[in-house]
C-alpha cells in the first residue's frame, strides 16, 4: 500500500514550527551566546527556514492545483503571506506583526488548499 504525504500538513506545522522558532526561541535559548551559538536572528539560519516554508508550499500548492481544485486563490493567499516573511527580514522592528501577517496568511492557504483537495476528491467520488 502506497503512503501519501500531505503536503498541506507538512505546509501547515512547518508555518507553525517557524512562528514558534521566531516568537518563544529568542525567550527558551537566551543563554546559548554564552556558548558561542547563535542560532537567533542568524540570516543563514532565517532564509533557510524561509526557503523551506517556500519549497513545501509551492509543492503543496502546486500538487492541489493541478491534481485537484484548479484553484488560484490559494497561491494568492500564500504569495501575500510570503511577501510578508521576506519583509519581515528587511524590517526588524516590525519583524512580529510582519511574521503574525505571514503565519496567517501561509496556514490559511494550506488550509483553503487542504479543504479544496478534499472537495474536489470527494466530489470525484460521488
Amino acid at each position: 500500500m502506497a503512503t501519501r504525504v500531505n503536503w498541506d500538513a507538512i505546509g501547515i506545522a512547518t508555518s507553525v514550527v517557524c512562528a514558534i522558532h521566531c516568537a518563544i526561541l529568542p525567550i527558551i535559548i537566551s543563554a546559548l551566546p554564552v556558548f558561542g551559538i547563535n542560532i537567533i536572528h542568524n540570516a543563514v539560519f532565517e532564509w533557510g527556514m524561509i526557503t523551506v516554508a517556500f519549497c513545501i508550499g509551492v509543492s503543496s500548492l502546486y500538487h492541489g492545483y493541478i491534481r485537484h481544485h484548479r484553484s488560484f486563490l490559494p497561491v494568492v493567499i500564500f504569495s501575500t503571506g510570503f511577501i510578508f516573511l521576506i519583509l519581515k527580514q528587511f524590517f526588524p522592528s516590525l519583524e512580529y506583526w510582519f511574521l503574525a501577517v505571514a503565519v496567517t496568511f501561509i496556514v490559511g492557504a494550506h488550509f483553503f488548499n487542504f479543504r479544496l483537495c478534499r472537495q474536489t476528491s470527494t466530489d470525484h467520488q460521488h
